[in-house]
């Protein structure tokens, strides 16, 4: 099956060629999913809009962390499952023929003692030859991804994106003067919510599992608030909140009671902490199968979301912003906007 002959080739983010028709595609193989999206150049209608528009997307839940806690390597099982979405990858890639490509893995592979092994089976079987980027390219390339959504009148910036292996977080300063970001600090968290699942349990948690969740997470996040004394400027209100991730949209999904999941309606609204701790709570007060019920949730999810909010619980008791942004976006995005910078 292997096709896509060209693929992450440019370490850089640069496509082969550019051009107002260029199509590029970007892939984020994470600790839980595995996400593609095919892009083509043009289309920004708004300052909030990417240089880009999409023209196709896959995502699969694939768990490639599944067991990685306790063994330290890549099961045969989540090893299949994967493979099998990066062929589907594989076909997009290669019906488009795209100008550019890049295809990136994140913690899991990070972490993995036979991810050499499992890597070899993927460009061997796919085609596709995966990158694997360090935990602070991960937050740059989330920050570069989320940024058409930060507000520049505000001159610093609190982003997260909580993933299934791993947590990453920026401290940004903000300019008016600049559309680009700059990044003061970054920090990658061990904790993701496959991981704290794996250790904690997902289906049915305690009010004292959860608050040991949170716990944990508020100790590990504490480092990057002594460094810079975040606290001071959110007290002088000079501090604007935004999230990336599965939890967040989730959360924003179950507060609006939408019936199923539209991005359009998810992707920049902006909730209030109290919204966000109602929903937390209305969750964690459900069974397993209350939640696999929930159209916005599913099966696959089911165990997964809890330990998220406990990590979004953390991040807003240390940093009481009072507001947080909601993004439908993040890494893939980032590679397409250095893709199509060039």
């Amino acid at each position: 099956m292997p096709k896509p002959q060209f693929l992450s080739d440019d370490r850089a983010g640069r496509g082969r060629s550019g051009g107002a028709d260029a199509t590029y595609a970007a892939l984020d193989l994470g600790t839980n999913n595995c996400r593609l999206l095919v892009a083509r150049e043009g289309g920004r209608a708004g300052p909030s809009d990417p240089p880009f528009r999409v023209v196709d997307a896959f995502s699969r839940i694939v768990r490639l962390g599944e067991g990685l806690a306790a063994s330290g390597a890549l099961c045969e099982p989540a090893m299949a499952r994967t493979i099998d979405a990066l062929k589907v990858c594989a076909e997009k890639v290669s019906a488009y023929q795209v100008d550019g490509a890049r295809f990136i893995a994140t913690e899991a592979c990070r972490r993995a003692s036979n991810c050499a092994e499992f890597m070899e089976r993927v460009q061997s079987e796919t085609g596709i030859t995966l990158e694997i980027i360090s935990a602070e390219e991960e937050a740059h390339l989330v920050v570069a991804g989320c940024a058409p959504l930060l507000d520049h009148r505000m001159p610093y910036a609190l982003v997260f994106d909580i993933g299934g292996g791993s947590t990453e977080l920026a401290w940004i300063k903000l300019s008016q003067e600049s559309e680009e970001p700059e990044i003061i600090d970054s920090v990658s968290l061990p904790h993701g919510v496959v991981t704290l699942s794996d250790r904690y349990g997902g289906r049915e948690v305690s009010q004292a599992t959860y608050a040991a969740m949170v716990e944990e997470i508020g100790a590990a996040i504490q480092g990057i608030e002594e460094r810079h004394g975040i606290a001071k400027h959110i007290d002088a209100q000079a501090v604007q909140m935004l999230g990336s991730s599965g939890t967040v949209t989730t959360l924003a999904a179950v507060h609006l009671d939408l019936p199923r999941y539209t991005r359009r309606r998810i992707d920049g609204l902006i909730l209030r902490f109290d919204d966000l701790r109602r929903a937390s709570r209305y969750l964690a007060g459900q069974t397993h199968a209350q939640r696999a019920a929930n159209a916005c949730i599913g099966a696959e999810r089911a165990d997964l979301v809890i330990a998220g909010c406990a990590i979004l619980e953390a991040i807003c008791l240390l940093w009481p912003v009072g507001r947080l942004r909601v993004a439908d976006r993040g890494i893939r995005e980032g590679i397409l906007q250095g893709l199509v910078r060039g």
